[in-house]
């Protein structure tokens, strides 16, 4: 299975996100990009992440990635 890191860098592979503690406000990140990466998570993990749950603070940065998919029922 896949990890986030992996998942984030097909996304934007320009960027190292294990040096950033916020992705938003580092510019690496947008809300397209969110959209992408909620899709790609429900896919690779075989969740529906909720719509209340899609918002910049749960894509800030890997512990807030991982936070979310924990409460999906995924072990990061």
């Amino acid at each position: 299975m896949k990890s986030v890191v992996t998942i984030l860098k097909e996304i934007r592979p320009e960027f190292d996100f294990t040096a950033s503690s916020d992705f938003i406000a580092d510019g690496m990140l947008d809300s397209f990009d969110m959209v992408t990466l909620v899709s790609t998570l429900d896919k690779t993990y075989g969740i529906s992440i909720d719509g209340a749950d899609i918002v910049p603070e749960n894509f800030k940065n890997l512990q807030t990635l991982e936070a979310l998919l924990r409460k999906n029922g995924v072990v990061p």
